[in-house]
């Protein structure tokens, strides 16, 4: 049987006063579409969370390594607020890079970290498999739906936008993947929204509203 994969879209949105991150919920084997609601966004800590593109199992597993080390980190360092994002960033760097290095099979992800914390605000990275981190400007996306979500990202986000604002570009953006990529979709979309006030899930009923519009 051929591994699980989560042929997905996900992007990553920096915001005046936060940031929206999130993906769709659909899971492929090969040409089928085996789950329609998987979980593909993780919140690590209170203010920062991670998106998977790639191998499920990799992906969800990294998310559990990393949620455990920074509450680690965060007790070692004696942290009663927000862990700062780039610590997040630099951290899942290292632990992607380790497996790349030592490991016959490395972990076959794509992620997105995004937060918010009181010296840097709202922002967002993006890795790559060999353990690099990338700071992003406005916008970042992975997963096969990309393309298709990169048009409308271009095309809609302006700088400087409002996390409402943002969460309507997100939309946007996967409403278009959903369309054309056969390996994204589901029966919903995951969206959270971070600010200074922490992490936000949509709820439902409010994205399925913004998937008619």
């Amino acid at each position: 049987m051929e591994t699980m994969k989560t042929g997905t879209t996900t992007v990553g949105i920096v915001c005046r006063d936060g940031v929206v991150i999130g993906a769709d919920q659909q899971a492929t084997m090969g040409s089928i579409a085996s789950i329609k609601n998987i979980k593909k966004v993780f919140q690590i800590t209170d203010n920062i969370a991670m998106t998977i593109a790639g191998t499920a199992g990799d992906g969800q597993a990294l998310a559990k390594m990393i949620k455990a080390e920074l509450n680690l980190y965060k007790m070692q360092n004696n942290i009663e607020g927000f862990v700062p994002v780039k610590v997040a960033a630099n951290l899942l760097g290292t632990i992607l890079r380790s497996g790349y290095k030592n490991s016959p099979r490395p972990d076959m992800v794509q992620l997105l970290i995004a937060g918010y914390d009181d010296e840097k605000g709202a922002q967002v990275f993006d890795t790559d498999i060999t353990g690099g981190v990338y700071p992003i400007d406005d916008f970042s996306f992975s997963g096969s739906g990309s393309y298709m979500a990169l048009g409308v990202l271009e095309d809609a986000y302006k700088k400087g936008c409002s996390v409402e604002e943002g969460v309507n570009v997100f939309v946007r953006a996967l409403k278009s993947a959903r369309k054309r990529d056969v390996y994204t979709g589901g029966e919903s979309l995951t969206i959270a929204t971070i600010t200074k006030d922490g992490l936000t899930w949509l709820p439902k009923e409010k994205v399925n509203e913004l998937l008619k519009d």
